[in-house]
């Protein structure tokens, strides 16, 4: 009796989560189209946009001109290379117990390395690192 039962139960579950989806067709003069998908996609699909929406980064390298614990001295590299390199953008980061000067938002390691060598022997330590950055302009 219990397998009958369990077996009336499973089969309306299966037919109940078929009817569950929904049905989208498009049609054309010579074909035709239709998928199905779950309406819950939708809500994850838009959730996604407000996601991309706030977090407007992608991973890329910067190079990081200071490292160290003086909050003054990193203070002062950043308005040094700011004075000097304007178009670039830098940024002063904490990581305890580490004060870091990271500068650029460079898509490839090509496009730093040709900055890098544009700054070498101007600051105190000078290195490339991977970084989350801004997203570039689209022109």
């Amino acid at each position: 009796m219990n397998k009958v039962f369990l077996s009336v139960i499973l089969c309306f579950i299966l037919v109940h989560t078929g009817f569950a989806q929904k049905n989208i067709s498009t049609s054309y003069a010579d074909s035709a189209l239709i998928y199905t998908r779950d309406s819950r996609l939708d809500e994850l699909i838009e959730k996604q946009k407000q996601l991309n929406l706030l977090n407007q980064s992608v991973s890329g390298y910067r190079i990081q001109i200071y490292f160290g614990g003086n909050r003054q001295k990193a203070s002062e590299v950043k308005l040094d290379f700011a004075g000097k390199y304007p178009e670039v953008p830098s940024y002063l980061t904490y990581q305890p117990p580490n004060f870091k000067v990271r500068v650029g938002d460079f898509r490839s390691t090509f496009e730093a390395r040709k900055f890098l060598r544009e700054i070498e022997g101007k600051f105190p330590t000078n290195f490339i690192v991977p970084d989350d950055i801004k997203l570039p302009p689209i022109n």
